[in-house]
């Protein structure tokens, strides 16, 4: 394995971070909107559900025209950015009056769409080599955000309230700013990075790969479902005596056994090859959990069993999702086929805070839940036709300067090589983008086609 340099390790170490403290800003009235929307006089449950989900909105729309602006402007310019729009969004939510001023302030969060751009100055400072690692490092800093919030999120709101909540989101986005012009050195080059960006003329080739759409659909569910469920369970576990600021001895055993749990299966589904019946079992599991909230919402360890199934079906979803888009991607669609995946799940974000409002204000906690368990027996079936996927992965190697005569027969020489699946010679990058299967790849024969070897 190749290692990291230490410019290398920095940039990837402080990318994850400020990708994690915008998430950890985003999520931390997760837990808590619904409590302080029951106190605001022009809130509705439908109102509440738009406050929460709206950031999915405008980060849907924008991420991917930002990162195409990030080719055009640089990196860093587009990233400040979409920080200081972070924290104007939060400044307009905590100095709302009202619910529609914290929606207003919400939508300017997510405009702040850094996500694409992140990921390619990700792939500006980092080689070929050591990219995929370094983009696995950012998506282990958004659970991780996702995890603190839930827990932070009801301690902070109980000391401070949700305006000190909004505040202290503000001060994360300056945090970020400040990692981004102390320890993100500017690339001395940037160049569009098919593995990480999306690229203009792939979202058609993208969108019409029906396994790519059964994925991007399974995403957007499993947002949604999630986002609803916080309309929901915050209110049950306070109806069931437990009081606002000490949720988080519910959420905290729940996420850190949840993930625990969820090990085993990773390891058959990528390991041993099962991710077909791992991936919808845990669909299914989804469909139990919520039918368990629903069912059994009255009594406390009712409640944590069902959240303890959700955390781990939902974690297992989370990590296998983009696998099996990267798995499932043309090599060199990676990067857009990814764009229009992230697309999908701010869209679910969204979708989650309108339609379960929508459910909530008209059928209450239970017909939340019960909303949340037909969406996913939904996914069920559209997933059931998934086959399995191949056991390969995505690799990247620097060919050189080439001319357009030579890529065809450089191209059949690199499917020669036990254990190339697939291949694509980009003239223009001097890049060849493949699928390898780890198991069988002769890595010294591919090793010899690298540029200077």
């Amino acid at each position: 394995m190749t290692p990291m340099t230490r410019t290398e390790r920095r940039s990837a170490v402080a990318l994850a971070g400020i990708f994690a403290l915008r998430m950890l800003g985003l999520f931390l009235i997760l837990p808590v909107f619904a409590l302080h929307a029951k106190q605001m006089p022009d809130a509705t449950p439908l109102l509440t559900g738009i406050a929460i989900g709206a950031y999915g909105l405008t980060q849907a729309l924008l991420q991917i025209p930002a990162g195409m602006l990030s080719d055009r402007i640089g990196r860093k310019p587009v990233i400040f950015a979409g920080l200081v729009l972070f924290a104007m969004g939060s400044i307009v939510a905590a100095t709302a009056e009202g619910i529609l001023g914290i929606i207003v302030g919400r939508a300017v969060q997510g405009s702040g769409a850094i996500a694409a751009a992140v990921m390619a100055l990700t792939a500006d400072l980092t080689r070929e080599e050591v990219r995929t690692r370094a983009m696995a490092g950012i998506g282990m800093s958004i659970g991780a955000a996702f995890a603190v919030a839930l827990v932070l999120g009801p301690a902070i709101s109980h000391w401070v309230g949700l305006e000190g909540l909004f505040w202290f989101s503000a001060w994360l986005a300056g945090g970020g700013i400040l990692i981004l012009a102390l320890f993100v050195p500017s690339p001395a080059h940037s160049s569009v990075h098919r593995d990480a960006e999306a690229v203009p003329g792939q979202f058609r080739g993208v969108l019409a790969n029906r396994d790519l759409l059964r994925l991007d659909y399974g995403v957007l569910t499993l947002h949604m479902v999630m986002t609803a469920l916080f309309l929901a369970v915050p209110l049950t576990l306070k109806a069931d005596g437990l009081a606002a600021g000490h949720h988080w001895w519910v959420y905290l055993p729940v996420l850190v056994l949840s993930v625990v749990a969820m090990v085993p299966f990773i390891i058959q589904a990528e390991g041993k090859g099962r991710m077909r019946p791992v991936f919808l079992g845990a669909v299914l599991t989804l469909v139990v959990a919520l039918l368990g909230l629903y069912g059994f919402h009255a009594r406390m360890i009712t409640i944590a069993l069902a959240l303890f199934l959700f955390f781990t079906a939902f974690n297992l979803l989370e990590a296998a999702l983009p696998s099996l888009v990267a798995k499932t991607a043309p090599a060199a669609a990676k990067g857009t086929a990814m764009g229009v995946y992230s697309t999908s799940q701010f869209t679910g974000a969204f979708l989650g805070g309108v339609l379960g409002g929508w459910v909530h204000q008209h059928f209450g906690e239970g017909g939340v839940f019960l909303f949340g368990a037909g969406a996913a027996l939904v996914w069920f079936l559209v997933a059931y036709a998934m086959s399995s996927p191949r056991q390969v992965r995505t690799q990247v190697i620097r060919v050189g300067s080439l001319a357009q005569t030579d890529v065809g027969a450089l191209r059949c020489r690199l499917l020669e090589v036990p254990g190339v699946v697939e291949a694509e010679v980009v003239i223009e990058e001097g890049l060849a983008y493949l699928k390898v299967d780890s198991t069988r790849l002769d890595s010294a024969r591919l090793h010899a086609f690298s540029a200077g070897t």
